[in-house]
């Protein structure tokens, strides 16, 4: 093992004595808090682009068929299967399974040309959250971290970045640091966990083991100087800062009335799209919401039809809701996948669709984005992109456009290697109002 190694052995283990010493002698977990720590990090300067300050970004893992949401293909009885097509607002095209969708359509954008180079789920969820193809040797930051990098928090405790029912493999800051990486959110109702102080722990006996642990970090800092055991000993303010706040309100879904909860409907996603409502609306600048369960190899019709019905009320009810608060004007709502589904049926796996990468679709709408608009053509069978192909990459690069973002900013990673937000993306620019 070289010096190198070692040195990186000593930054983990130093990395998780921090960790485990708040946890057990606190009550507290150092979670990743953007607060005032990262508005000292002067932001880059924004480039020209759409009205968006935020971002809800709803992400449909597994797969989703496109052919049965976003792009159907009326004409084409063999690939649909039992799928029906409805016309919602501005004569756009839409599953039958989503209906209240189909009233929201004039607010939508929805690109039916995005292709990808990644088959695999792992990979493509990876490319669609980094921009770049999965590497050993280097963990690029998600979407949500170079948001925050390059445009800085807004509330000065609450995170900037904020990620609910998500794995934290696809919301870490990567090669920025764990202060970039999102605050996560398991259910909704529970909100933010570890934000408060054990009722074991007096108010008295915490201060005095938070001055200790001071004095203690202290010494410890001067023996190692080392960036990343720095990085979390901010991440240890602000969460303290975070834990006396009276803006841990915006977590709390209790504070929402029961029409406005049953406007969303009442599972986890539902209540994960009212939270993301409510957090940018006390400034987290950044909230991705996931729903699981599109991997329809088996029983595709099925499989999809149950998801659109969580999908499709709180999806609808969001977009009402942000309009209805004059908050869709400068809020970017993303729908994104990793990939469609094979328009061929696979009668042996009870009607399943397999992976394809070659075509899909996502939506945009807010933050500048026209309405009632189709950007994109798929082929009679959705198979192929035949005109406005857009990579993993544009379509990152049109939500960096959005926000105002500089899209062709190069950072440096830790081991002196150029990255940008969406790598050599371009932004959709004719699809802004």
């Amino acid at each position: 093992m070289n010096i190198q190694d070692l040195n990186r052995t000593d930054e983990l283990t130093r990395r998780q004595f921090m960790l485990n010493a708040a946890r057990a002698y606190l009550g507290v977990h150092l979670f990743p808090m953007l607060g005032s720590s990262v508005a000292s990090a002067a932001p880059a300067a924004v480039g020209a682009g759409g009205k968006a300050k935020y971002v809800i970004y709803l992400y449909m893992s597994g797969g989703m068929s496109h052919l049965d949401t976003f792009d159907p293909k009326p004409k084409k009885k063999a690939v649909m299967g039992p799928t029906e097509t409805i016309t919602g607002k501005a004569d756009v095209p839409i599953s039958g399974y989503l209906p209240n969708t189909a009233k929201v359509t004039d607010k939508m954008c929805i690109i039916n040309s995005l292709s990808s180079t990644q088959g695999a789920h792992e990979q493509g969820t990876y490319m669609m959250h980094h921009s770049y193809s999965p590497r050993g040797t280097i963990r690029h930051p998600a979407f949500g971290s170079w948001v925050l990098k390059l445009a800085g928090p807004i509330h000065p405790q609450l995170p900037g970045f904020v990620a609910i029912n998500t794995p934290t493999a696809v919301t870490s800051g990567g090669f920025f640091g764990a202060k970039f990486s999102a605050a996560p959110i398991g259910k909704p109702d529970e909100g933010l966990l570890d934000s408060k102080r054990s009722v074991d722990v007096s108010e008295g006996n915490f201060d005095r083991r938070l001055s200790l642990a001071d004095k203690l970090n202290k010494e410890f800092h001067t023996r190692y100087p080392n960036t990343d055991v720095k990085a979390y000993e901010e991440l240890y303010r602000d969460a303290i800062a975070l834990m006396k706040s009276s803006d841990l309100t915006a977590f709390d879904l209790a504070k929402e009335s029961q029409a406005t909860r049953d406007l969303y409907g009442s599972g986890n996603f539902a209540q994960g799209c009212l939270l993301a409502r409510r957090l940018i609306e006390h400034d987290v600048r950044f909230v991705e919401v996931q729903l699981g369960g599109w991997d329809t190899h088996y029983d595709n019709f099925a499989g999809v039809e149950g998801r659109c019905q969580e999908f499709d009320q709180a999806y609808a009810a969001l977009l009402t809701d942000l309009e209805a608060r004059g908050k869709l004007k400068d809020t970017l709502v993303v729908v994104a996948t990793e990939f469609g589904r094979t328009p061929e049926i696979n009668s042996e796996h009870k009607d399943g669709r397999d992976h394809h990468p070659s075509a899909f679709s996502c939506v945009l709408a807010g933050g500048g984005i026209k309405g009632g608009v189709k950007y994109g053509l798929t082929d009679s069978s959705g198979s192929k992109v035949k005109e406005g192909l857009v990579t993993v990459q544009d379509f990152n690069a049109t939500i960096a456009y959005s926000l105002g973002l500089p899209y062709d900013l190069v950072l440096m990673s830790p081991t002196k290697r150029p990255f940008k937000i969406a790598d050599q993306g371009k932004p959709i620019t004719t699809i802004f109002g």
